[in-house]
């Protein structure tokens, strides 16, 4: 067990900036503040480095685009992998809580599943549902983004676009690389029994940090409505309980893997996005809906699981 949980908190710990992954001082000039409404409590905005802006004049072309990409990702892996010596105090608690909640189903990932009758139907039907989250889908979305804009001369588009094609590389570098540390046996072997450091890769789960992330991503870009936030959370939720139905994952890998993702999501967002583009937001905007994924534990009754709210 104490194996178990030397993994869980070094994935924990990579991501403790929360609400986003932490901000890098040097060199950066912070975004203005804005001006909270009433009944709202002011949130910092992301410190921005203009180089690392997204801006139109560099989505005009695919060529500029993936160059700004790449160098992109090189500056978020940095900020990402090196969080945990520039965390904010007042974050702490809500990766505390992520933090407990994976580690109770943790100790309780083999028995949940193994309670859980699966069908033939039912596998299936759930790998087929989970493809939604495959990078072969999501890939080819953020592209339809891009030359949406590209067409339409829609400078939001083409950053949608830009900006979920950097989430989703980031995703997955680091979705394969926790993996890798891992080596989670999955739910699906044989002799499966959820132990780590065993060279399998079943620890997090990669469509739920992928799926999670571009949902964010899109969520967070598009937040001044209501439809494409829920539409993009829900699609996200239901890849990940179909990865869980479909005997692919526990699901503490699942809750880690989405948690994770919403993150790297909003920081790309927020650290890349344009100003300009977005100037007729509030920064509190960005924060309207959002999804809050609370562990559900009750030793007594041997209930366990996650409930999942949409906050405004």
């Amino acid at each position: 067990m104490r194996r178990n949980l030397v993994i869980l908190f070094t994935a924990i710990i990579f991501f403790s900036e929360a609400p986003g992954f932490a901000d890098s001082k040097a060199q950066e000039t912070p975004a203005p503040q804005q001006t909270p409404t009433d009944n709202q409590t002011p949130t910092p905005p992301a410190v921005q480095n203009p180089e690392q802006i997204v801006r139109p004049s560099e989505t005009a072309s695919p060529q500029t685009t993936a160059r700004k990409i790449v160098t992109n990702i090189l500056s978020d892996q940095k900020a990402m992998w090196t969080s945990p010596f520039h965390t904010r105090p007042e974050d702490r608690k809500w990766w505390g809580i992520f933090g407990l909640g994976i580690a109770a189903l943790i100790t309780e990932d083999r028995r949940i599943s193994d309670s859980i009758g699966y069908g033939t139907t039912q596998v299936s039907f759930s790998k087929n549902v989970s493809r939604i989250g495959a990078g072969y889908t999501t890939g080819p979305l953020a592209a339809g983004f891009y030359f949406y804009g590209k067409w339409k001369d829609d400078a939001k588009a083409r950053e949608t676009g830009a900006l979920a094609a950097e989430t989703l590389l980031d995703s997955t570098i680091i979705v394969n690389l926790l993996k890798l540390a891992s080596g989670r046996e999955r739910p699906s072997l044989v002799a499966g029994k959820g132990r780590f450091f065993k060279g399998d890769d079943g620890f997090p789960s990669g469509h739920a940090i992928i799926t999670w992330s571009f949902a964010s991503l899109i969520a967070h870009e598009y937040a001044s409505g209501k439809v494409t936030p829920i539409l993009a959370y829900s699609l996200a939720s239901v890849v990940s309980v179909s990865r869980f139905t479909a005997r692919k994952h526990f699901a503490s890998d699942i809750l880690a893997g989405g948690a994770m993702g919403w993150f790297i999501g909003r920081y790309v967002f927020e650290h890349h996005l344009d100003p300009d583009i977005h100037k007729r937001y509030n920064h509190t905007v960005f924060n309207r809906i959002k999804p809050d994924v609370n562990p559900l534990l009750d030793v007594r009754t041997h209930t366990y699981g996650v409930s999942l709210t949409w906050n405004r």
